[in-house]
């Protein structure tokens, strides 16, 4: 695959929200403990692909809370 001329340079994903969930990403950005360390290391194709990853990360995590079935249901039944 080409790779894409970037003309202005990848931006941090931080959200400010600097917190490790449960399987240690951050709760703001989703990037790894790593990914975040190196971050002004990585080359602009290197950045392109951990956003791809976070935006993954994200997706997956949204999936997850919408199927998880809801402890009470909504509408106690009339019979």
């Amino acid at each position: 695959m080409a790779e894409q001329l970037e003309f202005f340079p990848v931006p941090s994903p931080c959200r400010g929200i600097c917190q490790s969930d449960e399987r240690g990403f951050c709760r703001g950005c989703m990037r790894s403990r790593d990914e975040r360390f190196n971050w002004q290391n990585m080359s602009d194709p290197q950045k392109q692909e951990v956003l791809r990853l976070c935006r993954q990360r994200m997706l997956r995590k949204l999936r997850a809370a919408k199927t998880e079935p809801p402890d009470e249901p909504q509408q106690p039944s009339l019979f």
